[in-house]
């Protein structure tokens, strides 16, 4: 089986390919950003300066029989482009269409594209997950571009045959992982107090290695034929509230042989910090910190059979292993 990967060099990308290059029936090419590490897997490699709508893919796509499509123009905090739904769709739609055109016109048998949870919302009421029959209701540039995307992957799916499969993670984190989860990796290495040890709300995660195993399967279509045309919601299962997750991020620092980190936490009122964080003009990041994100991934182990490989707390541990091994280095 050949398969091409994009974003091979991301974050996901690379937990893919890692993933795949142990199977020896499974052929690989990676597409990746230019300056990008190359693979020492003898893989073949095309460099894009560019994801847009006018990339000419030609021959990488012959005799491809599976497309993973993990690169896109991720969300931004504070975005400098002039108008981001613009650039958002130049690239997250109109490149992925234009890429998944020309995979059908080759003969690509299945569509494997990375969404994200922010199509069905960006936030749940407490105990109430999102399930794929929800009605997307995307927020922000970012969501609203990876909604257009799958609709326009289920509409060329109907008129070529290509099967499509949209998987819609919620916050993923791992060895190497960036962003927010970091930011919260560096503020408890410092053992600093923080005000967060009486949140009571409840949040997704899915670890790195559960995220490219289910990715694996939903590419693999003799063990998965049933993804076929469908979307999936995927978690670790494991929901935890704001406080559990850094007190869980706390013991696998202090597990850590090298490590006298110990996570420091007051129970400070949520509903003073939310009024604050507002006063601040945070309440975006509030509502990430103190407010509820859960999905029901339990098609995917239905339909496909797919479970988790690894634990909430086995997927921390490496992520600190890693963030201490690369402090040590700078």
């Amino acid at each position: 089986m050949n398969i091409l990967v994009t974003g091979a060099t991301g974050f996901v990308g690379s937990r893919v390919m890692e993933h795949l290059s142990s199977n020896n029936k499974v052929t690989l090419i990676a597409a990746i950003r230019k300056n990008k590490t190359f693979f020492q897997h003898d893989i073949k490699t095309i460099t894009l300066d560019d994801l847009g709508p006018n990339n000419l893919w030609g021959s990488l796509l012959n005799n491809v029989d599976v497309v993973i499509h993990a690169a896109a123009r991720v969300h931004i905090m504070k975005d400098s482009a002039s108008d981001p739904l613009l650039e958002f769709r130049r690239v997250n739609v109109e490149g992925t269409l234009n890429l998944a055109r020309q995979a059908a016109k080759a003969g690509v048998e299945r569509f494997v594209f990375i969404s994200s949870i922010k199509v069905n919302g960006e936030s749940t009421p407490l105990n109430k997950p999102f399930t794929e029959n929800h009605r997307p209701s995307p927020v922000g540039p970012y969501g609203v571009s990876k909604f257009e995307t799958e609709e326009g992957l289920f509409h060329l799916a109907h008129e070529t045959g290509m099967e499509v499969v949209c998987i819609r993670p919620v916050l993923v984190y791992g060895p190497g992982v960036t962003a927010n989860f970091a930011s919260m990796l560096k503020w408890l290495s410092k053992s600093i107090p923080l005000p967060f040890g009486a949140i009571s709300n409840q949040r997704s995660l899915v670890a790195l290695d559960n995220l490219a195993s289910f990715i694996c399967l939903c590419a693999d279509r003799e063990k998965a034929p049933k993804a076929a045309n469908q979307v999936f919601l995927i978690s670790d299962d494991e929901d935890v509230s704001t406080t559990q997750l850094l007190r869980k991020v706390g013991r696998a620092f202090d597990h850590h042989a090298d490590s006298d980190i110990k996570a420091r936490l007051m129970p400070v009122p949520v509903f003073l910090m939310s009024f604050v964080a507002k006063l601040l003009g945070k309440g975006a990041v509030a509502n990430r910190l103190f407010g509820s994100l859960q999905v029901d991934s339990s098609k995917a182990r239905d339909l496909l059979g797919w479970k988790p490989v690894t634990t909430m707390d086995e997927q921390l541990k490496k992520t600190v292993d890693a963030y201490l091994e690369n402090e040590k280095t700078l």
